[in-house]
C-alpha cells in the first residue's frame, strides 16, 4: 500500500532526502509542485506540499481536486494531512499537537467535489476523518514519546489573511478548537476518492484575541520547526507501526 503525507507550511525535514516524483496533470488541472518520494520503515511514501515547492500557493489557491486525484492515480490509498494551526480551545496550547476527529467548513468559493453533471457524488461525512488512521497516529504518537490531544474541532477559514478577533469567538462559540486554512476541501475529496485520510495539527500560535503578546512569525517559525521534527519522529513511528499493506 502507498501512502501520502500531504505538508503544509510547515517543512517536513525528512522528505529533503526524497527523490523527486513526477504528478502528471489531471484532469482537474496541474497537482501542486514538488512532489518527492522516499521509503520510511519499509514503506513507499508520496509526500506532497499542498503550497507547492517553493511555497507560493495560497490556501484558497491549491488546486485540492488535482492534488486528490493524483495521489489517487498514483496508487495512494492513506493519506496523512500535516496542518500549522493557530488556537482556539483550551487543549491547542502554542505547540501542542493534536489529531482531529471533527471539523467545520468556513470557506467559499473553492472547487470542493470531485461530482460533475453528468456524476452525483453523495458521501457520508459525519465522520470526517478516519477513525482507525486517527488511532494509528495516536498510537504512534505515545510510542514516540509524544504528547498528541485525541481529538479536537478543526475550522477551514478561507485565508489568506488571518481571521478577525470576533471571527475567532464565533468559532469558539460554534465548538472549534483550531482554526486553520487548508483543512477544507481536502478532507471531503479524500472521502469522495475513497482515501483513508487523517490529519495531524501543530498549533503554532494562538488565534486572533487569544494571544497576550504581539503577533511575532519568527516565534511562530521557530514553533514550526521544533514542532514539525517531532511530528517527523510520529510519522517515522507511524510507519514503523504498520502491519499488512
Amino acid at each position: 500500500m502507498t501512502w501520502a503525507v500531504i505538508g503544509g507550511s510547515g517543512a517536513l525535514p525528512m522528505a529533503a532526502a526524497f527523490a523527486p516524483a513526477e504528478l502528471p496533470p489531471n484532469r482537474f488541472g496541474e497537482p501542486a509542485a514538488g512532489a518527492c518520494r522516499g521509503v520510511i520503515a519499509g514503506r513507499d511514501v508520496l509526500y506532497l506540499p499542498r503550497h507547492g515547492r517553493p511555497r507560493h500557493l495560497a490556501p484558497h489557491l491549491v488546486n485540492y481536486r488535482a492534488n486528490l486525484e493524483a495521489l489517487r492515480a498514483a496508487g495512494v490509498r492513506g493519506v496523512v494531512g500535516l496542518n500549522t494551526v493557530g488556537g482556539i480551545g483550551p487543549s491547542a496550547a502554542t505547540g501542542a499537537i493534536l489529531v482531529p476527529d471533527q471539523l467545520i467548513d468556513y470557506t467559499w468559493g473553492r472547487e470542493h467535489t470531485f461530482a460533475e453533471p453528468d456524476r452525483l457524488l453523495h458521501v457520508d461525512f459525519a465522520e470526517p476523518f478516519d477513525a482507525a488512521l486517527r488511532r494509528r497516529l495516536l498510537d504512534a504518537a505515545a510510542r514516540a514519546g509524544l504528547a498528541a490531544v485525541d481529538g479536537g474541532v478543526y475550522g477551514a477559514t478561507q485565508g489568506p489573511r488571518f481571521e478577525t478577533a470576533a471571527e475567532i469567538e464565533r468559532m469558539a462559540r460554534d465548538g472549534c478548537d483550531l482554526v486553520g486554512m487548508t483543512g477544507m476541501p481536502e478532507a471531503a475529496l479524500a472521502r469522495e476518492a475513497e482515501l483513508d485520510y487523517a490529519m495531524v495539527s501543530l498549533v503554532v500560535n494562538p488565534a486572533a484575541g487569544r494571544a497576550e503578546n504581539p503577533f511575532d512569525m519568527a516565534a511562530i517559525q521557530a514553533t514550526a520547526a521544533d514542532g514539525m521534527a517531532r511530528i517527523e519522529r510520529l510519522l517515522l513511528a507511524f510507519f514503523e507501526g504498520l502491519d499488512g499493506g
